[in-house]
């Protein structure tokens, strides 16, 4: 295949979830103005964090003065699920030269992380196919944000016109796309009880960082090297 075949391919692979990327990027951009970013600002957290978990995540957090250990910490409890998400998708850039798999790591978004590890299992990995992919996915979360928050103030309840649950319903799909079997299922288990058990009873936003912490824990225990994917399959 060409390599401009590849790059369709890879921007065809994102049209399922741009919609729904572009749904929850709109969302980010409303709560960050009403939380008193700017767009300039929401742009450039867009741009330089590319995370939509990390983001609602800060923008939950955040205050005036910003509190940025409690976000800086957060964020990084919630960002250590790219540590196994990059050792599954190590084989996959074993042949890649240093440079380009550390950028291509920075791309590794949840959708884009699991529609190439479908696509590895089905022929070999394309840096050409994951840039398409990755570079639709891109575009569509800095342009849509920076759009909801230029139109903050028209939505100042986005939770009234369900806007809230797309973030939610995206990471569904993508679960079901990728289940295996029940043990796949014990991380996310953990971290949603943690955190409901932590809402509860521990006042402030404790809950975060209790499940994201639960589910990285269960996630180090039950996995194996042997899971990863080839490059060869």
């Amino acid at each position: 295949m060409s390599a401009r075949k590849q790059l369709l391919a890879g921007m065809g692979q994102s049209l399922p979830i741009v919609l729904s990327v572009a749904l929850y990027g709109t969302l980010f951009g409303a709560l960050a103005i009403q939380a008193g970013m700017s767009p300039l600002e929401v742009g450039l957290m867009s741009g330089l964090v590319f995370s939509g978990a990390a983001q609602f995540v800060a923008i939950e957090l955040w205050s005036t003065p910003v509190a940025v250990g409690t976000v800086a910490l957060a964020t990084f409890l919630v960002g250590l699920r790219h540590t196994l998400m990059s050792a599954a998708f190590e084989p996959a850039l074993r042949a890649v030269p240093p440079g380009r798999a550390y950028l291509a790591l920075f791309f590794m978004v949840d959708e884009a992380w699991a529609l190439s590890l479908r696509r590895a299992g089905e022929s070999r990995f394309s840096m050409v196919f994951y840039a398409g992919l990755c570079g639709s996915l891109y575009v569509c979360w800095i342009g849509t944000t920076v759009a909801g928050a230029a139109l903050g103030g028209l939505v100042s309840d986005p939770a009234r016109y369900g806007f809230d649950v797309v973030f939610t319903a995206v990471f569904i799909v993508l679960i079901v796309g990728l289940w295996r079997g029940p043990r796949d299922g014990l991380p996310w288990a953990a971290s949603a009880v943690t955190a409901v058990a932590c809402q509860q009873f521990i006042p402030g936003n404790w809950y975060i960082f209790a499940g994201g912490a639960a589910g990285i824990l269960v996630a180090v225990l039950v996995w194996k090297p042997s899971e990863t994917v080839s490059d060869e399959d």
